[in-house]
């Protein structure tokens, strides 16, 4: 029972991921939108299973990721909603 393995565990690729990886992933989402992520290895090429993938584009590679120090705003809000809610 249960669900079938996304992947064949012995031709996976671990470790860091290179540029190449990375930009086909992009390219990849661009073309296809993310759609089903068990799939999109099969689509993109990298020999990462779809859950990898998933990772690396919602933690690194998606475009609407602010990186960097929080603006002075954004500490002021923090802490104001951090005296309010406490730590919810």
């Amino acid at each position: 029972m249960g669900r079938t393995p996304c992947c064949d565990r012995d031709n996976l690729k671990k470790g860091p991921w290179t540029p190449e990886e990375d930009q086909k992933l992009v390219v990849c989402i661009q073309k296809h939108d993310q759609g089903n992520w068990r799939t999109l290895p099969k689509k993109a090429g990298p020999a990462r299973c779809g859950k990898s993938c998933r990772l690396r584009w919602t933690n690194y590679l998606r475009p609407d990721i602010k990186r960097g120090r929080f603006s002075f705003e954004e500490e002021e809000t923090i802490i104001q909603l951090h005296s309010m809610l406490g730590n919810k």
